[in-house]
């Protein structure tokens, strides 16, 4: 059973940066594929961006809207999945969700929320105006 864990959320001012950790048990990281997702009140949970497992090369994929600002990255070591955030602004505000993919087939959907077999509780982040 795969595990995972968020932190780093919290209250930041526009244009502010954060850094999202996603830490794995029961499983590595590097054998997933890992995305982060968001979903804001009243709205979907919505895709943010993704890393594939290391037999892929290691590819990554944005969101348009986040595109620039917001980087994925993954520290094997630590076994841990990072979502570093730029020049935030208030529409980025939502509860950000950790997931695993595990299958190595697959990777064409990973803005799909319906691939991932795990999922962590989420973090919020708030950005003010």
């Amino acid at each position: 059973q795969v595990q995972l864990v968020e932190t780093g959320g919290g209250l930041v001012q526009a244009g502010g940066s954060l850094t999202l950790s996603c830490a794995a048990s029961g499983g590595t990281v590097s054998s997933a594929d890992m995305g982060w997702f968001r979903q804001a009140p009243e709205k979907g949970r919505e895709f943010v961006a993704s890393i594939s497992g290391i037999w892929r090369g290691t590819r990554t994929n944005y969101r348009d809207s986040v595109k620039g600002r917001f980087s994925i990255s993954r520290d094997s070591a630590k076994n841990t999945v990072y979502l570093r955030m730029n020049s935030l602004k208030p529409e980025d505000t939502a509860v950000y969700y950790c997931a695993a993919h595990l299958s190595r087939a697959g990777w064409e959907f990973n803005s799909d929320p319906g691939i991932y077999n795990y999922w962590g509780q989420g973090t919020q982040v708030t950005v003010s105006s």
